[in-house]
């Protein structure tokens, strides 16, 4: 009876994943990009730890909410360019790594300034029905200031549903603007400098709690 019991729990929560995992293929990346950054600013308006800047638990939240559904390794690729080619798969999953971790920071900062007042609004989707990549823009109201924060979100369709890979804040990509930094790094001091400089920025901001700036 007990081996029966959790046979049939087993199976449920199979089931579960089975059936989430298919709901979120079939998501249109606008419902997808729309549903996450719902999730995620309701939370960052009613957790405490979040609203204090407490980095694990922004983590936690990016963790669950969010990294599902992003490319990161796909986003380190184009940040890095040409030079990802020449990297060993050492250096790529280091660099993923490092990347997303200083990403990660950078995000903590603008979740724990999230007001009760923010809230979010979408453009309709601008895209074929047969679209695999497609941008998703959308726009945060602030309480206190007139000007809105335009974010745009880039996605491509694979095989287990629509990736983010790329965000657009207020103009500017994000790929290119680190692109031309780790050009600049990785030419001066080859990819494992770069990757010591981004060892050396996350270690500085984990050690003071801090986040990215």
């Amino acid at each position: 009876m007990i081996a029966l019991k959790k046979w049939l729990v087993f199976t449920l929560a199979s089931l579960t994943f089975v059936f989430s995992a298919q709901a979120a293929a079939q998501e249109a990346p606008d419902e997808l990009v729309k549903r996450i950054s719902t999730e995620v600013l309701e939370i960052a308006k009613k957790d405490q730890n979040v609203k204090s800047g407490n980095t694990q638990r922004i983590f936690q939240l990016v963790e669950e909410k969010v990294m599902p559904y992003v490319d990161f390794k796909k986003t380190t690729a184009l940040a890095t360019g040409k030079y990802w080619r020449q990297a060993t798969p050492a250096q790529r999953d280091e660099l993923t790594k490092q990347f997303h971790d200083l990403l990660f920071y950078t995000y903590a900062s603008a979740i724990s300034k999230v007001e009760s007042g923010h809230k979010l609004q979408f453009q309709p989707l601008r895209a074929k029905a047969d679209a695999t990549d497609v941008i998703v823009n959308s726009r945060i109201i602030q309480p206190k200031n007139p000007e809105p924060i335009l974010i745009g979100y880039r996605l491509e369709k694979q095989s287990d549903g629509w990736k983010i890979y790329d965000i657009n804040v207020m103009g500017a990509w994000l790929v290119e603007t680190y692109k031309t930094t780790f050009t600049n790094e990785i030419s001066r001091s080859g990819i494992d400098g770069l990757i010591k400089i981004l060892q050396d920025k996350n270690a500085s901001l984990a050690a003071g709690g801090k986040t990215a700036r």
